[in-house]
C-alpha cells in the first residue's frame, strides 16, 4: 500500500510489534490445544493461564475473573442477554451505547434512556427509570463514546445504580479505554465489563469479559465447557497471548503516551478551527480522551469528505450511516442533540501510539484543503 496518514485508531490500531512477536510461535510450533493432556497441550494451558494473570493485573481483577472471548461485540451481548437470561427482568442502557449494547437491549425489550449533550448518559433519567422499573437486572453503559470520545464518571454511574437497582449488574463497554484510562480505577466500580484486543495493538477476534466473583450469567456460547463453562470453544491461544502482551504494554506506556497524544490532537483541532470558518468540537477536550478529535463541519457532507480525504491518503471516518436512502447523522449525534444539519458534516479524527507530528500536519492540511474544494462546489 502506497503511503497514508492513518488518524482511525478508534476503528482499529495497528498490532504492536511485542504482541505481533508474542504471538507468532503459537500460530508455528507451539500450535497445541490447551484442552488437550499431552506435554505440549500443557504447554498453550500454561501460556493462556500466564496472559490470564498479565489481564488481571493491568485490570485489577482477580485472574478467575477474567474470561477470554472474540471481541467487545461478544462481551457485550453475553453482558446483556447473558444477564438477563440468567436473572430475568430487563435491561437498560442510553441512547448513544454502541449497537453491541443497544441491539440487545432492544432485543429483550430494555429501556433506552437519554444522553447528555456530552453523549454520557444522563443520570437523573436513568435514575428515574431505575426507580420506576424494579425488574431492570442489568445496566450497561460504556466507558469511553466510541464516537466522540466523551468519558463516562462510571463513580457516579454507580452511585445512582446501587442506590435504585441495587439488584442489577452494572456492565462497561471499556472497549475504548485501555490507551487512556487506567482500568484499575474502572474495574472495581462494575459488574462485567468488556474489552476488544484489536482496540490497544493486538489481533482481531479476541477480547476479555471481565466477570467479577459471585457475578453470574448464561453463556452464550456453550458445549466444550471452557474458560470454566462460561465461554465454551478452543482458546485462541496465538490472540490471547498477544491480546495480553498488548495491554500489558499499552498500560506500561499510558503515562508517556497521554500528554504526547493530547499535544497532537489539540494542534490537529486547533489548526482545523484556525483555517476553516465553521468548525465545531462536538465535545470539550476536558471531558474526552486525549486520542479524539470528533468535529461538526459546518457546509459540507462527510461522505464527501471521506472520498477526497481517501483520495489524498488519509484515513478517518465520520461514523454516519445510510437511512432510507440518505445520509443522516448517526444515533449518537442525534442522541446528544446535534442538528441534524451539522451533524451531516460530522468527521472522527482519532490518533494513537503511532501517531506523529507529520500524519497531524499531512491530516490537518488534507482536511482543510478538501472542506475548502467542497464549499467552492456548493457556492
Amino acid at each position: 500500500m502506497s503511503a497514508f496518514t492513518y488518524l482511525d485508531h478508534a476503528a482499529t490500531t495497528p498490532m504492536r510489534p511485542e504482541a505481533v512477536d508474542a504471538m507468532l510461535p503459537f500460530l508455528s510450533e507451539r500450535f497445541a490445544n490447551p484442552s488437550g493432556s499431552h506435554r505440549f497441550a500443557r504447554e498453550a494451558r500454561t501460556a493462556v493461564d500466564d496472559a490470564r494473570e498479565v489481564v488481571a493485573e493491568v485490570l485489577g481483577a482477580a485472574p478467575g475473573e477474567v474470561v477470554f472471548t472474540s471481541g467487545g461485540t461478544e462481551g457485550d451481548n453475553t453482558a446483556v442477554l447473558g444477564t438477563v437470561a440468567r436473572r430475568g427482568g430487563t435491561a437498560v442502557c442510553p441512547a448513544a451505547e454502541h449497537h453491541a449494547v443497544l441491539a440487545p437491549v432492544e432485543h429483550v425489550h430494555g429501556v433506552v434512556v437519554a444522553s447528555t449533550p456530552l453523549g454520557t448518559v444522563d443520570l437523573d433519567a436513568l435514575a428515574q427509570v431505575l426507580r420506576d422499573r424494579p425488574d431492570v437486572s442489568v445496566v450497561s453503559v460504556m466507558a469511553v463514546n466510541n464516537e466522540v470520545g466523551s468519558i463516562t464518571d462510571l463513580a457516579a454511574l454507580a452511585a445512582v445504580v446501587r442506590e435504585w437497582a441495587p439488584q442489577a449488574v452494572l456492565h462497561t463497554d471499556a472497549v475504548q479505554a485501555p490507551c487512556w484510562l487506567d482500568l484499575r480505577t474502572i474495574t472495581p466500580l462494575v459488574d462485567l465489563l468488556s474489552l476488544s484486543a484489536h482496540k490497544f495493538g493486538g489481533p482481531k477476534g479476541v477480547g476479555v469479559l471481565v466477570a467479577r466473583q459471585g457475578v453470574a450469567y448464561e453463556p452464550m456460547v456453550i458445549g466444550g465447557g471452557q474458560e470454566r463453562e462460561r465461554r465454551s470453544g478452543t482458546h485462541n491461544v496465538a490472540g490471547i497471548v498477544a491480546l495480553a502482551e498488548a495491554l500489558r504494554a499499552t498500560d506500561a506506556d499510558r503515562p508517556s503516551e497521554l500528554p504526547r497524544l493530547t499535544a497532537l490532537r489539540d494542534r490537529l483541532v486547533d489548526t482545523l478551527m484556525a483555517e476553516l470558518p465553521g468548525v465545531h468540537e462536538t465535545v470539550p477536550r476536558a471531558h474526552k480522551v486525549a486520542g479524539s478529535a470528533h468535529l461538526c463541519i459546518e457546509g459540507i457532507e462527510n461522505e464527501a469528505l471521506l472520498f477526497l480525504l481517501d483520495e489524498a491518503g488519509v484515513c478517518a471516518s465520520a461514523a454516519s450511516a445510510c437511512a432510507a436512502g440518505a445520509m443522516e447523522p448517526s444515533h449518537v449525534l442525534a442522541a446528544m442533540g446535534v442538528p441534524r444539519e451539522l451533524g451531516l458534516g460530522a468527521l472522527r479524527l482519532t490518533l494513537g501510539r503511532t501517531t506523529t507530528d507529520a500524519d497531524v500536519d499531512r491530516g490537518a492540511d488534507a482536511v482543510v484543503t478538501a472542506v475548502q474544494r467542497l464549499r467552492r462546489g456548493r457556492s
